[in-house]
């Protein structure tokens, strides 16, 4: 089945909003104005109720269908940008420097509006829909902060969806998968003392350099011979910091990096092996290393029943051939994955096409998109609370 004549309709519209989000986009719980904007679209719609500033600056509305149930489903979209500056020339391109949406937020808030507003007009289903607008996904914990704030069980939410564009994913198409689909995005930093000195005389010294390209090496080894291979994990060492000058060793080196995994087995496992490895490795050179290890959000485990509920959806859409559920699981990660700890439910990806990878300067959202995903939502948000 093709999109939905209505959605078709609303795209130039929608895509009007999506453009103005991006012109202004939000850093983290900076989304004020965005915000604001959905809060005023989903008034204009005649959204039962809206509720706003939960987790800080999110935005909730509750829509209900032509006949009462407690069925309840959430469908998430989150709204902030990156501190990019956008070199993409477009003509709606963001006016404040040094922030852009630089990862289709602005297509993911456009697109949930248009399902709003598709979903107030018709209201053919039975229960109630809550749209949900998140702040501070990109290393914020927004979704954290809006189930801690009460989201599920305010709302009688009982299950929960969430969607996010794929650049070179051909449009009209979809993926998913059960089990999980996005890895847990963990950050570390290393910083090793040593005994620092002329570098004439380093056997004086404790080089906390040397240490430190002894500790990078080590810290390969997690990925190769730690972690079982059919298990992935992904270790990288992004920075490293040391010294002044040519001819001083110095008396300290910073190291950090980030560690993804899609099994908490194997999270735990590479955390204890970067203690060990930075810890052992300086001690056996006469030297400290203190290790920091913060976990950033959990793996993203699509539940299993929920996850053929989207897939149907998305069939529904673009036809089965056209949607992936085997599709490979990202390294990237995802904050929505408190939410599926909190309620059943299931992320899935949505092509946008040809376009520049997410996180890039040049990266657009695809406006092309805006049909499909108005669809999906409205496809999903009827089956699932079917009269």
């Amino acid at each position: 089945m093709p999109i939905l004549n209505r959605a078709a309709e609303l795209q130039r519209e929608v895509m009007e909003w999506r453009h103005h989000i991006h012109q202004n986009p939000g850093i983290l719980y900076d989304v004020q104005e965005t915000a604001a904007f959905v809060e005023e679209r989903l008034r204009s719609f005649g959204v039962d109720e809206i509720v706003t500033g939960l987790g800080r600056t999110g935005v909730v509305g509750l829509i209900h269908g032509r006949s009462q149930s407690d069925r309840v489903i959430g469908l998430r979209a989150d709204m902030d940008a990156l501190p990019l500056e956008e070199i993409t020339g477009k003509p709606y391109a963001s006016k404040t420097p040094g922030k852009m949406h630089a990862c289709g937020h602005d297509g993911h808030t456009a697109m949930l509006l248009g399902a709003a507003h598709y979903l107030a007009e018709t209201r053919n289903f039975s229960g109630t829909v809550a749209v949900i607008f998140q702040p501070a996904e990109e290393g914020g914990r927004g979704a954290l902060a809006m189930v801690e704030d009460g989201l599920m069980e305010r709302f009688n939410i009982q299950e929960v969806y969430g969607m996010h564009n794929m650049p070179g994913m051909a449009l009209g198409t979809f993926a998913i998968r059960k089990g999980g689909i996005m890895a847990a995005p963990d950050k570390f930093s290393i910083r090793i003392k040593g005994r620092g000195g002329h570098a004439a005389e380093p056997h004086r010294t404790a080089d906390p350099i040397a240490i430190g390209a002894q500790v990078v090496n080590g810290l390969q080894l997690i990925a190769a011979r730690n972690a079982n291979p059919l298990r992935s994990v992904v270790v990288s060492v992004t920075q490293f910091h040391a010294g002044t000058t040519h001819n001083i060793i110095p008396e300290e080196a910073y190291l950090a990096g980030t560690v993804r995994s899609l099994d908490e087995a194997v999270r735990d496992m590479a955390e204890m092996r970067i203690r060990q490895l930075a810890e052992g490795i300086a001690a056996a050179n006469d030297a400290v290393a203190e290790v920091d290890y913060e976990r950033a959000c959990p793996v993203t485990v699509n539940h299993a029943q929920e996850t053929l509920y989207a897939a149907r959806a998305a069939m529904e859409v673009v036809g089965e051939p056209n949607v992936n559920t085997e599709v490979d699981p990202s390294m990237a990660g995802e904050d929505f994955a408190f939410m599926l700890q909190a309620r059943p439910g299931a992320y899935i990806m949505i092509g946008n096409g040809d376009s520049a990878a997410l996180h890039n300067p040049a990266y657009d959202f695809n406006d092309e998109a805006i049909a499909y995903g108005i669809s999906y939502w409205v496809k999903l948000a009827e089956q699932r609370l079917s009269a």
